[in-house]
């Protein structure tokens, strides 16, 4: 049984060994790419000789450039190895470009000015926003700093085994002599001995050097409330557009034909009394008929349900005029802000409408619960599965929405199904 422990913790340190050895020459590449560049640069300019004007003018050139065109992918790479192999998440903070929008005089929109096409405007917002992005002099720090910190301590393992090689391998003429065997020897111990440690130090320079700024987190903040109020602009203007119109094309075109039905009868009363009620019976069914229509333009813009009974009671009605069998569980006395509320109703409305149209689902399941300081609300059909938020959708307007109240939207919708939708919401309960 002690054998076997022993075999046991030698096959784990051996595992230990291979992994942090394949690690460290991860990050020794990542971290070296840069100085590799400056170093690339240096002997161009040394092959070029001091006696050619350009011997100082091209390595700079070429340092510069390959710097700054290097810096964001090494960075890239620096998170994601640390995320895949700690699980620390580091958000990068880079500006993000917005949509652009065409306005009504053809021209695009795109935050900074007025383009003749779509392309020419997001080339020229996609300029802006990278060269104005303050994360470019974070990105040009972190690889000045990561090559003389966690680069050199990940170099040990590789320079270990190198040594090893040359130590012990007896390269060149004769037998290797005691001290190249001493330091072959000594270099595969070091190697060992470090492998498991040396790529570690990754992990606190690039949390140290690579995490937004406060500047950066504020600065990112406003431009997200800047996107956010232009979308709640232009989603007003729609809604606006969208009441008018069916106020016109419906109950105003109604309204229209009854007062010249009335008019009409009233010129009959006398002359042909018949024919004047006929013209009263159709005046009130249209009547009808647009205390109708109102009444759901009216339930469109604000439900009577939600405003009356609270958000619970009115997802309980929606699930009753949803075509699916729609199992609804809250928990007891939530009562929320009225836009909070409407936003996250409009939200489940989207998901069993969807469910219905493009799932092709018979059952779903809504669920509002507390989530420590706020609501979060899961939607959970067993459609055909494939849903996602494309520009321009449904999903992604309703992400738009909840960004409002810094709400967010999880999608989980593979193919074939289940899919589960949930909206969380920080908000507290009245």
């Amino acid at each position: 049984m002690r054998q076997l422990g022993t075999w046991a913790w030698a096959a784990a340190w051996a595992g230990r060994v291979g992994t942090g050895f394949v690690r460290a020459c991860a990050v020794a590449a990542v971290s070296m790419l840069v100085p590799a560049v400056w170093a690339a640069a240096v002997a161009l300019g040394v092959l070029w000789g001091a006696g050619n004007p350009w011997s100082w003018a091209a390595p700079l050139v070429l340092v510069s450039v390959g710097t700054l065109l290097l810096s964001r992918p090494v960075c890239r790479a620096v998170r994601h190895l640390v995320g895949g192999w700690t699980g620390t998440e580091i958000p990068d903070g880079y500006r993000r470009a917005g949509p652009v929008t065409r306005m009504s005089t053809g021209y695009w929109w795109n935050g900074f000015g007025y383009e003749r096409t779509s392309r020419d405007a997001l080339m020229d917002q996609r300029l802006r926003v990278r060269w104005a992005d303050p994360a470019n002099w974070r990105d040009l720090r972190f690889t000045a700093v990561v090559p003389f910190t966690a680069g050199l301590v990940a170099c040990v393992p590789p320079a270990g085994v190198a040594a090893a090689v040359v130590g012990l391998g007896g390269f060149g003429p004769g037998r290797p002599g005691l001290a190249a065997r001493l330091v072959g020897a000594a270099g595969l111990m070091v190697a060992v001995a470090a492998s498991p440690y040396a790529w570690r130090l990754l992990e606190p320079v690039a949390v140290r050097f690579l995490r937004p700024s406060a500047a950066m987190a504020l600065a990112g903040r406003v431009d997200e409330l800047t996107a956010q109020r232009a979308d709640t602009t232009v989603a007003q203007a729609a809604e606006i557009r969208r009441i008018e119109r069916d106020l016109h094309d419906g109950a105003q075109a109604r309204l229209v034909g009854l007062g010249l039905s009335l008019a009409t009868a009233e010129k009959l009363m006398a002359a042909d009394p018949e024919r004047a009620r006929e013209l009263m019976r159709e005046a009130r069914a249209g009547a009808t008929a647009s205390l109708a229509e109102l009444r759901e333009l009216v339930r469109g813009i604000s439900p009577p349900v939600l405003t009356e009974r609270g958000l619970v009671d009115a997802v309980r009605a929606l699930a009753l005029d949803v075509p699916l069998d729609v199992a609804v569980t809250a928990d007891s006395g939530l009562c929320l802000e009225p836009p909070v509320e409407s936003a996250v109703y409009f939200g489940v409305a989207e998901l069993l409408t969807n469910a219905v149209r493009h799932a092709g689902a018979s059952r779903a399941r809504v669920s509002l619960i507390r989530d420590g300081g706020g609501l979060a609300v899961q939607v959970e059909d067993d459609g055909r599965g494939g849903a996602g938020a494309r520009d321009g959708g449904g999903l992604a307007g309703l992400r738009r929405r909840l960004a409002v109240f810094d709400g967010t939207l999880e999608i989980s919708s593979p193919a074939g199904g289940p899919t589960r939708v949930r909206m969380a919401v920080p908000c507290e309960s009245l």
